[in-house]
């Protein structure tokens, strides 16, 4: 690699708004981020209510369609 073309590397403070906060590798000093797996709905487990009901099954309530198979 070239010497002196590359951005000198420090330690990065994260901060969720969660208050979540943990340090990372990167060229700059501080990121601020909206989430992370602390408080996401994936990692935290508070996903399955979305999963229970399914989309489809949501869509159907929210149109007001019924669920009517004609059988052969």
């Amino acid at each position: 690699m070239k010497k002196g073309i590359h951005p000198a590397t420090q330690d990065m403070k994260v901060t969720c708004t969660c208050g979540n906060t943990f340090v990372v590798k990167s060229n700059k000093p501080e990121l601020h981020v909206e989430t992370c797996n602390k408080c996401h709905p994936f990692y935290t487990g508070q996903q399955g209510a979305t999963k229970q009901r399914g989309k489809v099954e949501k869509f159907n309530q929210k149109y007001g369609f019924t669920n009517t198979k004609t059988e052969k």
